[in-house]
């Protein structure tokens, strides 16, 4: 299989109510013809401005929202399909804004055991299971904590290794960070390094802050419920005027790029970390 998500021509319309009596309900478009492909293993950023239709498409991989028009595919699986729901739900995980929405039990490794227990799982291997994700996500010392003691970040990280336990394909995190100090964001990020690194998960990172975008294997920019843009870090976050133009920002070192040219100084247009940056200028004669 060359994709473990698809989208062909993916419309989804919400129904505006009528401010007035009488009035006609609306129907206005959230999605247009989206078409994106991802490959397993990979990790994919999607950016875009609040309304551009970004965690949209987030709950169109999971089967939260099904298309207007078009087609989902999970794993050769159309969304669409009612009776074959569980099982992309079970093969997608979700992990939201904020963690105090995801996470319900009063110790950390009972609410890490919820997903796996009410999958059936066996309580031996739900142990494994949970011991694993902890682990994995470095919550292991807090297992028997209650999670309202936690930080931010470290509540994140719980909510992961929650999904982590149900052992799905896919992970879709719909702007994980968003809540999160630097330290919190760092510590998120991290995690999903590692888990689509060393374990091989398909991650769908949904995000505004372009340092977090610049991490992935591919870019995806949103626009209006279209895609504005495809690529490589590098080929994105190039085209800053297109970019701006669309009330995005770009990652801070290549916007320092940027100011080195404007002032004269010849630098290349795709630097995108600190380390090309001094090594732009270190090289600049």
């Amino acid at each position: 299989m060359e994709y473990i998500v698809k989208t062909e021509n993916l419309v989804f319309e919400y129904q505006v109510l009528p401010t007035e009596e009488g009035g006609e309900t609306q129907r206005e478009a959230a999605l247009a013809g989206v078409d994106i492909t991802v490959k397993q293993g990979e990790f994919v950023a999607v950016l875009g401005h609040n309304g551009s239709g970004k965690s949209t498409l987030a709950k169109q991989i999971n089967c939260l929202l099904l298309p207007t028009s078009g087609t989902v595919w999970v794993k050769g699986i159309a969304t669409a399909d009612g009776d074959r729901a569980w099982d992309i739900r079970s093969s997608v995980g979700m992990v939201f804004q904020n963690p105090d929405n995801q996470i319900i039990a009063t110790i950390v490794e009972e609410d890490v055991a919820f997903g796996p227990e009410n999958l059936g799982v066996a309580p031996a291997e739900i142990r494994k299971r949970v011991n694993g994700a902890l682990a994995a996500v470095g919550m292991t010392q807090y297992a028997g904590n209650p999670p309202h003691y936690l930080s931010g970040g470290q509540k994140q990280r719980v909510a992961i290794a929650g999904i982590l336990a149900m052992r799905p394909d896919i992970i879709v995190l719909d702007e994980p960070t968003a809540m999160l100090d630097p330290i919190g964001r760092r510590e998120v990020m991290d995690v999903v390094k590692i888990l689509n690194r060393e374990e091989g998960i398909t991650i769908i990172f949904i995000t505004h802050f372009m340092d977090e975008a610049v991490q992935a294997d591919r870019v995806i920019v949103m626009e209006e419920g279209k895609i504005a843009m495809e690529g490589t870090p590098h080929a994105v976050f190039s085209r800053i005027d297109e970019l701006k133009a669309i009330g995005l920002d770009v990652p801070q070192c290549a916007e320092i790029g940027l100011r080195l040219r404007q002032a004269g100084i010849d630098m290349p247009t795709d630097i995108l970390t600190i380390d090309e940056l001094v090594e732009a200028i270190c090289q600049y004669k």
